[in-house]
C-alpha cells in the first residue's frame, strides 16, 4: 500500500495536551474559541496554542453544542474537511479563512456539531488548524453530551480510511464509534506495519508512541491526556511485503499489546485477524500469549468473511459498503465486551445464574448524565429476567418534554408516549443481561414513567 507521509505540523518540544483536559485559565465557556471549555476535542491534539489547536493522527475531532441559527468555522489556510450537525450525514466542506457550515440556516434551538478535518498526509498539505466557531449574535455553546466510552483504532491505510469516499469519516473505526454511541480516535498512517524495518516501513510499534507519528523521539505523546476503554488493532498487512518473518511478527505483537497495556491497564484490547488474512495465526497466538500471561482483556477478532465480494476499492482497500459490512460485524463485538462493567472473580456456579430480582420481567434504570439548564442526556440500561431476541420499550415522558436525539436504538414519540426500539447489535438480552441506549431531552425535566418492555410491565429506577 501506499505511504501517505504527515505533514509537518508538529510544534517541537511542546507539552501536547489531548481530550478531556481541564480548560485553559483564560478560555471563556461559551465563546467558541479554541479554549472554550465546552469543545471536545476527541483524539491527539495540540493544544499549546490557544488561538489555534492542532488535530495529529488519522481519527482526530471536535465535538460541541451551541445555540442559534448558524456556525462558521474560522480556518487559517485551505483544509478540507467533514462536519455533521444534529447526527446527520457528514457534509464536505473545502476553504480557508471563515467557513460556513449553515449554507440553510438551521431551526432555532440548541444543536451539536462535530467536525473532522482531512489528514495531512502524503501529496495532500492541507492547513488542519482550528481557530474557532462564530455564532450567531448572543448565541453560545454547551457541553455536547458525554459519551460513555473511548474507542482507539490502530493500524494502517485501511484503518485511516483511505480510498473510502471521506477518508477517516467513511472508515469502520469512525463508523464503529459513531454507532455505538463511544468516543473514538484512529491511530493510523497510510503503508504502516507493525514492525520497524530496515527498508523504512513506518510501524506502530515505534510511531503509536508519538503526538503526530512521523517525528523524532522526543515528539511523545502524553498518554494521561485521555483513558481508552477499548483499543482495536489491525495491523499486519504491509509486514509481508517488507519481509517480517511469522515469528519476528508474533514477538512483536506480543510486545505491542504488552506495552498498551501499560499505558491503559483497564482497557480491553482487541487484534484483529486482517481483512487479507496475513499473519492471521501469529495475531492470534499473540493474543493466546497474553492470555496465558494472565491477561484476559485481550481478544482475537476473526474477521474471516467480513467483506462482501464487491466490498473493495482495490486488491486491499476496502470502500464504502465494504467499510459498513465491517462496521456492521465490529459494533456488535465490541459492544459485547466492552458493555460489561466489571468481571466477577469467584468462581462460576454450576447452576444457572441468578436474574435480577425484580416484580416483573424487566427493570428500567433511567438515568441523568448531563444537564446543560435547556436541555439533558438520560441513559438508559433495561434488564430482562427471561431471554429476549428483539425489544421495545415503552414509558411516559414528563407533559412538555421532547426527545430530540438518540444512539444505540430508534426512538419516537406520540404525545407522552415515548418508545425506543433495539438497534441491530443490542437486539438480543440474554436471561439475567442488560442493553443500554442513550438519548437527549429538549428539558431537564425527570419524572419518567410507566415503563414496558415488549408490552411487559417494568419496575423502574432513575437517578
Amino acid at each position: 500500500m501506499r505511504r501517505r507521509l504527515l505533514g509537518a505540523v508538529v510544534v517541537a518540544s511542546t507539552v501536547l495536551l489531548g481530550w478531556s483536559l481541564a480548560p485553559q485559565a483564560q478560555a471563556a465557556a461559551g465563546d467558541g474559541t479554541p479554549s472554550d471549555s465546552n469543545i471536545s476535542f476527541v483524539g491527539r491534539w495540540n493544544r499549546t496554542n490557544a488561538s489555534a489547536y492542532v488535530p495529529y493522527w488519522a481519527g482526530a475531532y471536535l465535538r460541541v453544542g451551541f445555540t442559534g441559527r448558524t456556525v462558521k468555522l474560522k480556518q487559517r489556510n485551505t483544509i478540507d474537511l467533514w462536519a455533521s450537525i444534529d447526527g446527520k450525514a457528514f457534509t464536505a466542506f473545502s476553504g480557508s479563512g471563515t467557513i460556513n457550515l449553515t449554507p440553510t440556516a438551521l431551526a432555532a434551538g440548541n444543536h451539536t456539531l462535530i467536525v473532522s478535518y482531512r489528514q495531512v498526509a502524503g501529496s495532500y498539505t492541507g492547513d488542519a488548524v482550528f481557530q474557532g466557531l462564530t455564532l450567531d449574535s448572543g448565541a453560545v455553546t454547551f457541553k455536547a453530551p458525554a459519551r460513555p466510552k473511548l474507542l482507539e483504532f490502530v493500524g494502517d491505510s485501511i484503518t485511516a480510511g483511505a480510498t473510502s469516499s471521506q477518508l477517516a469519516v467513511t472508515d469502520y473505526g469512525f463508523k464503529t464509534g459513531e454507532q455505538l454511541g463511544y468516543d473514538h480516535t484512529q491511530i493510523a498512517i497510510g503503508g504502516m506495519c507493525l514492525s520497524e524495518t530496515t527498508d523504512a516501513c513506518w510501524a506502530q510499534e515505534t510511531r503509536y508512541w508519538m503526538s503526530s507519528g512521523g517525528q523524532a523521539g522526543t515528539d511523545l505523546w502524553d498518554f494521561s491526556r485521555y483513558t481508552a476503554d477499548g483499543v482495536v488493532i489491525n495491523l499486519g498487512t504491509n509486514d509481508k511485503s517488507h519481509g517480517v518473518s511469522s515469528a519476528d511478527f508474533q514477538a512483536k505483537y506480543i510486545t505491542f499489546l504488552t506495552r498498551i497495556r501499560a499505558k491503559f491497564p483497564n482497557a480491553k484490547l482487541f487484534a484483529m485477524r486482517t481483512f487479507i488474512g496475513r499473519y492471521a495465526a501469529e495475531t492470534q497466538a499473540a493474543v493466546q500469549a497474553r492470555n496465558s500471561a494472565g491477561d484476559a482483556a485481550v481478544f482475537y477478532v476473526d474477521t474471516t468473511g467480513w467483506l462482501p465480494s464487491d466490498g473493495l476499492s482495490d486488491s486491499v482497500h476496502p470502500n464504502d459498503k465494504g467499510h459498513q459490512a465491517i462496521t456492521d460485524k465490529l459494533a456488535p463485538v465490541l459492544s459485547a465486551k466492552l458493555g460489561t462493567t466489571s468481571t466477577p472473580t469467584t468462581t462460576a456456579p454450576t447452576t444457572a445464574p441468578t436474574t435480577p430480582a425484580t416484580s416483573g420481567a424487566c427493570a428500567v434504570n433511567y438515568k441523568k448524565t448531563s444537564d446543560w439548564g435547556t436541555g439533558a442526556q438520560f441513559d438508559v440500561t433495561v434488564s430482562s429476567a427471561s431471554p429476549v431476541n428483539g425489544w421495545t420499550l415503552t414509558w411516559t415522558l414528563p407533559a412538555g418534554q421532547t426527545i430530540t436525539q438518540s444512539w444505540n436504538a430508534t426512538t419516537s414519540q406520540t404525545g407522552t408516549a415515548a418508545r425506543a426500539v433495539n438497534a441491530t447489535w443490542n437486539a438480543s438480552i440474554p436471561a439475567g443481561g442488560t442493553a443500554s441506549f442513550g438519548l437527549i431531552a429538549d428539558s431537564t425535566l425527570g419524572g419518567a414513567t410507566g415503563f414496558a418492555l415488549n408490552n411487559a410491565p417494568c419496575t423502574a429506577t432513575s437517578s
